[in-house]
């Protein structure tokens, strides 16, 4: 009991830590920020822009990925194949590689003197200084929080379910739109509002491949180089608003997910 005592005191004080180191900063910032200054940011027709813009370029890269994204997911939560763990190691590789560097592979990829690119621009596809570069930029740093959460969600859900439906008469896709996917829906949606989310925070990635238009993370690296803290802070405490909106709108989604699953446990 006494070691167990000991664990948890240990335990309490390393969370206190973490939390103060998380907390701080973020209080901080609210706390120093006078309320008219952010009022008065939010009526700054550049950083509405600026919002704008990521709002709506990081909601095309979240539909893109979860169309595109969510097929795959299921593929892997139901399928074992050679090579499985490199291809999931492949689909990590955004998160661990700089995003400075994913900015220039995909502004090299997107060159007009690369086949792909010349390609493309024949197409009428411009990746530099656009909202479709800034959308695939912001893919491409936030594709994998979409199908790692839809892949865990589909392999939460039972198989035999799927068996059961199958001997009823009903056809894959049947099976799939009908017991897989409402059951595995609000892992789904989590992994849609992280990938927003990143979407929104990239800045990396956006600086190289497409500097203009602005979105806000560009817009606050701007004006902290050109004015300094002062005009920087306001536009970062509103994305630090939204991010924290997001944040508890995701927790409340895994939470109401991590409830239904224990309302249905065997013998409830």
């Amino acid at each position: 009991m006494r070691g167990k005592d000991q664990i948890y005191w240990i335990s309490l004080a390393g969370g206190g830590l973490v939390l103060f180191f998380l907390l701080y900063p973020l209080l901080h910032a609210f706390w120093v920020t006078n309320p008219s200054i952010l009022i008065q940011t939010c009526r700054d027709r550049e950083v509405i822009a600026s919002l704008i813009t990521s709002f709506k370029t990081a909601a095309a890269a979240t539909a893109i990925a979860t169309v595109t994204g969510v097929p795959f997911a299921y593929l892997l939560a139901r399928r074992e194949f050679k090579g499985k763990k490199l291809v999931e190691g492949l689909i990590d590789l955004p998160v661990v590689i700089p995003h400075t560097v994913a900015g220039i592979v995909l502004l090299m990829a997107t060159s007009p003197y690369t086949w792909l690119g010349s390609l493309l621009k024949r197409a009428g596809l411009d990746f530099v200084g656009t909202y479709t570069g800034i959308t695939i930029a912001m893919l491409f740093v936030s594709f994998p929080f979409l199908i790692n959460a839809a892949r865990d969600a589909f392999a939460g859900v039972p198989v035999r379910l799927e068996f059961v439906a199958r001997t009823l008469g009903a056809g894959p896709l049947a099976v799939f739109f009908t017991v897989t996917l409402p059951l595995a829906w609000r892992g789904i949606l989590t992994g849609m509002i992280l990938t927003w989310a990143r979407a929104v925070s990239e800045f990396g990635a956006v600086i190289i491949l497409a500097y203009h238009p602005r979105t806000a993370p560009v817009l606050i690296y701007e004006r902290f180089e050109t004015y300094g803290l002062a005009y920087a802070q306001p536009i970062a405490i509103l994305l630090l608003l939204v991010s924290l909106s997001v944040f508890v709108l995701a927790r409340l989604v895994a939470g109401g997910k991590s409830s239904r699953a224990g309302s249905q446990q065997p013998g409830s």
